[in-house]
């Protein structure tokens, strides 16, 4: 509760937060490695990436030699060995997801195309290390790390080919206009691969000597699709076609490359089997593509949370400094000191600003940290499979199917206070690595295109407030900040790694599994018990705006509309994607607020946290409890559409109130209680805040 009197005022944000705090929140302030990762890549980022941009690099589509630059300072800083393990020449032990999406927050904060470039190269690299054999991994991971001194070797870099020339690229991923077929099989030899394949919007391919590149079969003896490693010096034709003429993410380069090569068939990733003198891929290219996507896709959506958190400095710079130079204005007076700050609205449109980064970047980081987790017990899946004879995608789903009852039962352990449960079982169930991964997979399966979905779509809507809080410097060249460029980046990146509709099509399949509904459930719970230690926070809010959802999701599940037709079906997109979108405004809004409950928790810990540790905490609650009634109102709406939309409207009559669903959206109504009041006092805090003195890049 709020102990502070009207001597002693509530304490609030005194600086922007910093790294110490960032560490916290994020879960990296035990990992030394990475925070010096995040270090050098914030030289490079606010140095050379800044200075290309502010020289007006992004005004070419062509891969230059001042852009060619990147790649050494990427290098330098440890960006492009960061995914590789230590044994193949990296420095960071396990999985890196969260490495890589802090990585494109620091670049993107910046400028998203270096971000995007730096990326593509882990991307290429992705298909190997997923679902490559050892030997594909150690030699391509290797191969891709920096030569050291006295290393006399070629750096090598790569590209991902995967979108083809079709109309409207990148729209769709599984129809392969790129072939494959065996150009010669020697008796007791190797096959040899003909390889054809035209590409469209390859990052990276301006200078990548190998590409991963997914094919279809033509060829009867060759069974299905795959991924295929192509090599600069194979034979052939490796040509890196023409630059893509993007409006957006200069800095990375994209071509529209054509390859026409022979390569063995040992360079098919995963490797194969010959039954019947037909070569069997392991892996389907839409199997790769799964595994690549379900990771690749977060730190996307973490580059476009870092665009909005960037904008706040920018913005209150310009807030206060509007009218100085004035003859009029004079130091000392309300009009020099705060500018446009003077007044409400301008600095409650940038809580919102702010509000939705922070989420962002919480939904974003937390799920890459989900990916860190699930990524070792996946490995230990496949090994455990593998010894039963498990292979096919069939087969698995048989095998998870009967985890599910154990995966459940966990939950409802986990559940309960620890004195209630059967502790024995709960530890066995704990260890069990199957069931441990089948609940985190559930997870993973909509938090990773949720991520992407809201952190891109909504981002890019609330960059445009960011814009529009500059005025008409907002869309100059010299917009501090670059503001008005990462408006239209964000456009671009809501389309990477598949558009909205594509998000919401795996939400849709994925958000009504037993598994996730029950850690839903779970979430929900835990949410009331926040509300009560942490009513601050706009927990109280979020969770009757959960608990609609779910009533909302089982109802459409049962309902008809009124022509009898059933609502509930995966191709009546106007009833599950709204769902979709509900559903990723409450996950990112609980987020937001977990790791302000980890702040408060760890802070103490830090002798630079600790000191301003309390307003930190105020401010943070009060940006989660404006974007909770943000969150709980558009899920509401959504909700209300769906419920009363599908009914038939009758002249003259009074249309049926469902009563359930009119009490269940009025808990949420009267939860709303105070969040105007935490806007005022989050704005109030921007207007006195201490900014440096200028920005740190150009």
């Amino acid at each position: 509760m709020d102990n502070t009197t009207a001597s002693s005022p509530r304490p609030t944000l005194q600086t922007l937060p910093g790294d110490d705090v960032r560490q916290i929140m994020w879960r990296f302030s035990d990992r030394y490695d990475i925070q010096m990762l995040v270090q050098s890549t914030r030289g490079v980022a606010r140095g050379i990436v800044a200075q290309l941009v502010a020289q007006g690099a992004r005004n070419t589509h062509e891969w230059t030699p001042e852009k060619n630059a990147l790649l050494k300072a990427y290098d330098d800083a440890g960006i492009t060995t960061c995914f590789m393990d230590p044994h193949q020449g990296g420095f960071i032990e396990g999985p890196k997801n969260l490495v890589l999406s802090l990585v494109c927050l620091e670049l993107a904060w910046v400028d998203a195309g270096a971000a995007t470039g730096s990326l593509a190269g882990n991307l290429a690299l992705s298909p190997i290390h997923e679902r490559g054999t050892p030997e594909q991994r150690d030699s391509y991971m290797s191969k891709c790390v920096p030569p050291q001194p006295g290393d006399d070797r070629k750096m090598w870099r790569g590209a991902f080919a995967l979108t083809e020339p079709l109309p409207y690229v990148g729209v769709e991923t599984g129809l392969l206009c790129g072939k494959v077929k065996i150009a010669e099989w020697k008796e007791g030899q190797e096959p040899m691969l003909h390889v054809d394949k035209r590409a469209r919007f390859i990052t990276n391919m301006g200078f990548a000597n190998f590409a991963t590149v997914a094919v279809d079969s033509a060829d009867p003896r060759i069974k299905s699709s795959c991924v295929i490693i192509l090599e600069e010096t194979d034979p052939g034709v490796f040509d890196r076609g023409a630059p893509t003429h993007k409006m957006v993410h200069q800095l990375s380069s994209t071509n529209d490359p054509v390859f026409n090569m022979t390569v063995p068939a040992s360079r098919i990733i995963g490797g194969y089997t010959v039954k019947d003198g037909v070569i069997i891929p392991r892996y389907s290219h839409g199997e790769i593509i799964e595994a690549v996507f379900r990771r690749t896709r977060v730190p996307v959506g973490v580059m476009t949370s870092a665009k909005l958190l960037s904008a706040v400095e920018p913005v209150i710079r310009y807030q206060r400094t509007r009218f100085r130079g004035a003859a009029s204005v004079n130091p000392g007076t309300p009009r020099f000191e705060l500018g446009l700050q003077q007044k409400e609205d301008c600095l409650q449109r940038l809580v919102d600003i702010w509000a939705t980064g922070e989420a962002g970047a919480a939904l974003g980081l937390a799920t890459a940290r989900l990916f860190d987790e699930l990524d070792p017990l996946e490995k230990l899946k496949d090994a455990k499979f593998a010894e039963q004879g498990i292979v096919t995608g069939m087969q698995q789903m048989k095998a998870f199917r009967a985890l599910t009852k154990p995966a459940l039962e966990f939950l409802e352990l986990d559940a309960k206070p620890e004195a209630d449960r059967d502790a024995i079982r709960y530890e066995t169930l704990k260890a069990d690595a199957l069931v441990q991964y089948l609940i985190l997979d559930a997870q993973a399966n909509v938090l990773c295109p949720a991520t992407k979905l809201w952190n891109t779509g909504h981002g890019a809507t609330m960059m445009r407030e960011a814009v529009a809080l500059m005025g008409g410097y907002g869309i100059t060249e010299d917009c501090p900040g670059f503001l008005g460029n990462k408006w239209m980046d964000a456009q671009l990146e809501a389309t990477y790694e598949g558009p909205e509709a594509v998000q919401r099509r795996q939400i849709s399949m994925t958000m009504t599994s037993e598994v996730f509904l029950a850690c839903y459930r779970l979430w929900i719970r835990q949410l009331r018990a926040i509300a009560s230690s942490h009513p601050e926070t706009g927990a109280g809010t979020l969770a009757p705006a959960m608990d609609l959802w779910l009533w909302t999701l089982e109802h459409v599940q049962a309902a008809k509309d009124s022509t009898g037709a059933k609502l509930f079906s995966g191709n009546r997109h106007g009833v599950v994607f709204p769902l979709c979108d509900a559903l990723c405004w409450l996950l990112a809004s609980r987020q937001q607020i977990l790791d302000i409950l980890e702040l408060e928790a760890k802070g103490p810990q830090s002798a630079t946290v600790a000191e301003g540790l309390a307003g930190y905490v105020n401010f943070f609650s009060d940006l989660a409890a404006v974007q909770a009634s943000t969150a709980a109102g558009q899920a509401s709406r959504l909700c209300a559409e769906l419920v009363y939309g599908f009914g038939a409207h009758v002249n003259g009559t009074e249309p049926v109130v469902n009563e359930a669903f009119a009490q269940l959206r009025a808990k949420i109504d009267v939860r709303l209680a105070g969040s105007r009041l935490s806007k005022d006092r989050a704005a109030d805090a921007l207007s006195q805040v201490m900014i440096p003195e200028a920005l740190d890049y150009p």
